[in-house]
């Protein structure tokens, strides 16, 4: 397997990935390899993520939406 040496890694991203190896029992190799993986989209286990990422940006406003809502907060004396 190719070996690589890699100079000039950002103290937080040092402290990170020896925190994952801590985290996990495995060596800082095999932390940043995982990494690595995640990263370039490549895991042996496919993450999916259950976040609304996908929605930001996309509220579009809608008068008739906005009214229902409003029809909602007014309190019906009569009943």
């Amino acid at each position: 397997m190719p070996q690589y040496t890699i100079r000039n890694i950002p103290d937080a991203l040092d402290q990170e990935l020896r925190e994952r190896a801590r985290r996990r029992g495995t060596s800082l190799n095999e932390a940043a390899i995982d990494a690595l993986r995640r990263g370039l989209g490549i895991t042996e286990n496919v993450v999916e993520y259950g976040d609304l990422d996908d929605l930001i940006g996309t509220w579009k406003k809608d008068e008739a939406f906005e009214q229902a809502l409003a029809d909602q907060d007014t309190i019906d004396l009569d009943i």
